[in-house]
């Protein structure tokens, strides 16, 4: 069955919810408040990095299926559903921002028809579905909660092969609607109440920084006891209670995602009574992570003055986002310290960070460096030519943040290296 389904906001998830939709078959318009940004949109040409979905974008602009509109109250007035897909930022003291979909659902109610779905896509405090219900100020409109699980680099295939969807609604048939939304999509769908639905995205993102977490701290333990943390992990992931996904160490988590939602839900538990102290030791372990990788390079080199290369600039590989990187969390530390950091990302080409310099390849970034750090894990780092880095660098010293590189090879052409977790 076609349904017709505006989107309100192209950002990362409001791009891809709409582009999936179209794939499915749906009706989609999608809507933004820039007119560059919708211009180019139109043309097929999409702001991000992420795998498949300009694809999509073109897939639905061809089939007539995706449409891009400036302006929420044009895109909303023939729509059965409407997903609030706008920025909920985090604000100074920890807990998101909800003027922007507040805002949004005040433009949009008087366009809307009696009977539309209004849907919550953007990640919300608990009591959300609430507020924009108070926002909308009408009761022939129902609102859900529908989070989206997204992961930065391989969404589309989170969306159309997802391991749940999750719809939070005290209105069942509303609940119904939504989910039909999504057939032929295999997956569990679980119907809940709305604030269950809430909080599962913010548990299930609590729970993976505490796993990430876990890992680094098992990683420093590693390195104190002469133990290679790989192996130690490769154990434990075959208890099937832990499992193997994200038990791998880096140089901390970040993202659009992590930080914000563990924050925001420290924060959620403390303005309810409750002192959420395991989730802030799992905030705390991370800040210590970035501190931990740049005392391996200052134990190696006077950053004072010194070029440190830097590769990957984005907070995982995949992506061009640098929102909260590990990189850049790093690169702020060395640069404080006096170093100068130049970087590499093959989807990042500025950066706005005083002391680092943006460079075309890996190999511009090595020339003149100290220390080389690999910051992001993308594949093609592995191939680089090491003899050429060797070439190029002052110093040869490596800090391998992901465990990417190859050791032995690097330790065979002189290099002094320091990975996570193993010596």
């Amino acid at each position: 069955m076609i349904n017709r389904i505006a989107v309100i906001g192209t950002g990362y998830v409001g791009l891809t919810t709409g582009a999936c939709f179209a794939h499915l078959g749906h009706e989609v318009i999608c809507a933004d408040i820039i007119p560059e940004k919708i211009e180019s949109l139109r043309r097929g040409e999409i702001p991000i990095h992420e795998a498949g979905l300009q694809e999509l974008v073109k897939e639905g602009i061809a089939s007539g299926l995706l449409k891009f509109v400036l302006g929420a109250e044009n895109a909303v007035g023939d729509a059965e559903f409407v997903y609030l897909c706008v920025p909920t930022p985090q604000g100074a003291d920890g807990s998101a921002d909800l003027s922007y979909i507040q805002a949004a659902a005040g433009e949009i109610s008087a366009k809307l028809r009696s009977g539309t779905v209004v849907v919550n896509k953007s990640t919300v405090p608990v009591g959300s579905t609430h507020l924009v219900e108070q926002a909308l100020g009408r009761s022939d409109i129902p609102v859900v909660s529908n989070p989206e699980f997204l992961r930065e680099g391989s969404a589309v295939d989170d969306f159309l092969n997802p391991d749940r969807v999750v719809i939070g609604s005290d209105d069942r048939a509303a609940a119904a609607q939504v989910a039909a939304l999504y057939l032929g999509v295999r997956a569990p769908i679980m119907v809940t109440d709305p604030a269950s639905a809430e909080t599962t995205k913010y548990a299930a993102n609590a729970f993976l920084a505490t796993k990430l977490s876990f890992t680094n701290a098992i990683a420093a333990v590693c390195e104190a006891v002469g133990a290679d943390v790989n192996d130690v992990l490769l154990g434990i992931g075959y208890d099937s209670r832990i499992g193997h996904e994200f038990l791998r160490p880096g140089p901390g988590w970040g993202g659009s995602c992590f930080p914000k939602d563990t924050r925001a839900i420290i924060t959620i538990a403390e303005e309810s009574g409750y002192d959420f102290s395991l989730l802030k030791g799992v905030v705390s372990v991370n800040e210590e992570q970035f501190d931990r990788t740049v005392r391996k390079v200052t134990n190696m080199v006077d950053v004072d003055g010194a070029t440190v290369a830097m590769l990957g600039l984005a907070f995982k590989a995949g992506t061009d986002d640098i929102r909260e990187s590990p990189a850049l969390e790093m690169a702020k530390r060395l640069v404080a310290k006096g170093a100068k950091v130049k970087g590499f990302d093959p989807a990042v080409s500025a950066v706005d960070l005083e002391g680092l310099e943006v460079v075309g390849d890996a190999y511009a970034a090595c020339e003149g460096a100290s220390a080389l750090i690999v910051a992001t894990e993308w594949d093609e780092f592995k191939w680089l030519d090491l003899d050429k880095i060797a070439g190029l660098m002052v110093e040869h010293h490596v800090v391998d943040s992901r465990n990417l590189l190859d050791r032995g090879a690097l330790r065979r052409r002189g290099f002094t290296y320091q990975g996570v977790g193993r010596s």
